[in-house]
């Protein structure tokens, strides 16, 4: 899709017209209050605040319905972690993915936009997991400060929040083969970094080796932010039959969103945020939504949580005029 192409579908479009830039009137919001994928505690609190900094109210000003509300609990929760191969909580991960993983299928297949409110980012496992019921070819751009792909053998923290892209593209031992009516893996082609800026060693070279197309937070300063939605856009456009945004907010600066459970320097800002999924949402192309990594143990005054609402809110459609 080259850029002409995207101006004809009104990317660059400043319409305020939120219905017509959602591909469905019904939203689906399944809240998931699991933390024991990441590396300390408090992310299983971010759901129930994002709801409190107002996102329901955000979602009908947009002239959209909260068709749905759904919280899906981790069935056996362990005091202490839970070792195997040292990953931790592989049993806990595993089941709120199969979880997750019907919840999103049900609310595509009601007609609705899958909302997924985490919770940690090992959350988006499931996530894919329903998405891939529906879409065969579906299309990524992962926002994070972190590559996510790690294996259960390199892993050097045993955290299955770093792990989710890999259980996407079927690398890991757990991956979405493991997950009762799951469809297909993720294609490397059709998948998309922005904001990185802490990768392991092991994941640079995987990324290279893959061909993963990825803008680091270098790139992002040299092309600036709409060059690089719009060179992700042409990639995950490319065959694909659906747009899936996951949404770490630590790949926001830590000024910008202290309450994440692993902040790094030299993040995304407000403005390049929002206008990256103000570009997104004018393709009327985005078929589904993770936003996760909210923490309020590390808050300040519920900023974090305020701010992912109004993106999750740029991404349905909202405009400043």
């Amino acid at each position: 899709m080259g850029n002409n192409d995207m101006e004809s579908t009104g990317l660059l479009n400043s319409s305020n017209e939120s219905q017509s830039l959602l591909r469905h009137h019904d939203v689906a919001i399944i809240k998931v209050p699991f933390g024991l994928g990441g590396a300390r505690g408090g992310a299983e609190l971010g759901p129930d605040e994002l709801i409190t900094a107002g996102l329901k109210r955000e979602i009908v000003s947009l002239g959209l319905n909260v068709a749905k509300e759904i919280r899906v609990d981790c069935p056996s929760e362990s005091v202490a972690p839970i070792e195997r191969n040292r990953v931790k909580y592989v049993t806990e991960v595993t089941q709120v993915s199969e979880r997750v993983c019907n919840e999103v299928s049900d609310a595509i297949a009601g007609g609705a936009f899958p909302l997924v409110l985490g919770g940690d980012h090992s959350v988006a496992i499931g996530s894919l997991a329903g998405l891939s019921v529906h879409y065969s070819n579906l299309g990524v751009i992962w926002f994070d400060a972190h590559a996510d792909l790690n294996t259960e053998e390199r892993s050097l923290t045993g955290n299955m929040h770093g792990m989710s892209v890999a259980a996407a593209l079927g690398l890991s031992a757990f991956n979405l083969s493991h997950i009762p009516d799951a469809g297909p893996f993720v294609h490397p082609s059709n998948l998309v970094y922005i904001g990185l800026r802490d990768l392991d060693v092991y994941e640079k070279e995987q990324i290279r080796a893959l061909g993963i197309k990825s803008f680091t937070m270098h790139d992002i300063d040299r092309m600036g932010i709409q060059q690089v939605v719009e060179q992700a856009l042409a990639v995950v456009g490319e065959g694909t039959d659906g747009i899936h945004i996951s949404f770490d907010m630590d790949c926001l600066d830590p000024r910008e969103a202290p309450g994440v459970g692993t902040p790094v320097p030299g993040g995304l800002n407000y403005r390049e945020a929002h206008f990256a999924l103000e570009l997104l949402a004018s393709t009327n192309r985005i078929t589904s939504m993770d936003l996760v990594e909210v923490n309020p143990l590390f808050d300040q005054n519920r900023h974090t949580a305020r701010l992912g609402v109004e993106l999750i809110a740029s991404l349905l459609g909202k405009r400043i005029l």
